[in-house]
């Protein structure tokens, strides 16, 4: 008889200990929170972004239909040249993003037009210089100036759980392109009558054509900071552009005339942009139960 009582008590015991705890816990949230699981994570951007991009590009090998010595970005230009780019991309949650940007370029030297002389013998002296409407000798700079705009599909690849909108970076784009030989005369001298105006098209060697780019890099978008955010890549690209004027004067490259050749190019080039995506940051979210 005194066991069954003990029994009945340690029973009456345990269930009033029971009760008292749950009462304690519901009655302080605060010590439920210090005891909850906690379970964290990194968003996953999907947004637009702007991009503001700086580089080099290095000329590389070509050729052309004809065989024509001289008619190549890289024969025609020294390089190598400065590259500077917009980009506006859409980043998906699964590292997907479809890209539109454009290029401007041109020669890091400000006098980058190879064997210029020659090239245009016919409007310099025998001594290498240009005569000017004021019969004095003319100031002229000779470069090269390249555009390209393309669309393309990127995608980067997460390595780190805790940051998974960066990661290396694929990319393919293609678009359009041109590029041209520009003349500068400087305005504070007189100028030179065969490269003004309509005239200097003859010497311009204007060109068009199509732009195929590859690019392999990394991305980086801070989970603290919304300036914080850039790619860095390398990237291949190739050219097939044919001339877009009815009469050219090279001498080095034998024409004075419609230029009918077809040209391939090879540029390779290194990138820096810097990336604002038009929805915030990224940020840690943590949740209780």
């Amino acid at each position: 008889m005194k066991v069954l009582c003990g029994r009945w008590s340690a029973a009456r015991c345990m269930r009033k200990f029971i009760c008292v705890s749950l009462i304690f816990i519901f009655q302080f949230p605060s010590f439920n929170s210090l005891q909850a699981q906690e379970k964290h994570g990194v968003d996953t951007l999907e947004c637009h972004i702007i991009g503001f991009s700086a580089g080099a590009l290095m000329p590389m090998g070509g050729s052309n239909s004809l065989g024509l010595t001289g008619g190549n970005m890289k024969d025609l230009y020294d390089g190598p040249y400065l590259n500077f780019g917009l980009e506006c991309d859409y980043k998906y949650q699964n590292g997907w993003m479809m890209t539109l940007d454009g290029d401007l370029w041109f020669g890091y030297n400000s006098d980058n037009l190879t064997q210029r002389v020659e090239r245009m013998g016919d409007i310099f002296s025998p001594d290498g210089h240009l005569m000017s409407w004021g019969g004095y000798d003319g100031v002229v700079t000779l470069y090269n100036r390249g555009l390209a705009a393309r669309i393309g599909v990127a995608k980067i690849f997460t390595i780190l759980k805790r940051n998974p909108n960066s990661g290396p970076y694929l990319k393919v784009s293609g678009g359009w392109m041109m590029q041209k030989t520009v003349n500068s005369q400087d305005m504070n001298e007189s100028l030179v009558p065969q490269l003004d105006g309509a005239y200097a098209r003859l010497y311009d060697h204007l060109r068009n054509g199509v732009i195929l780019t590859e690019a392999i890099g990394f991305a980086y978008m801070s989970n603290a900071s919304t300036y914080v955010n850039f790619k860095v890549e390398l990237n291949v690209s190739q050219c097939w552009s044919w001339s877009s004027r009815p009469y050219i004067i090279d001498n080095v490259m034998g024409l004075n005339g419609k230029d009918n050749s077809r040209y391939f190019d090879l540029m390779v080039g290194l990138k820096l942009t810097w990336m604002f995506p038009l929805m915030g940051r990224t940020s840690y979210d943590y949740y209780y139960y």
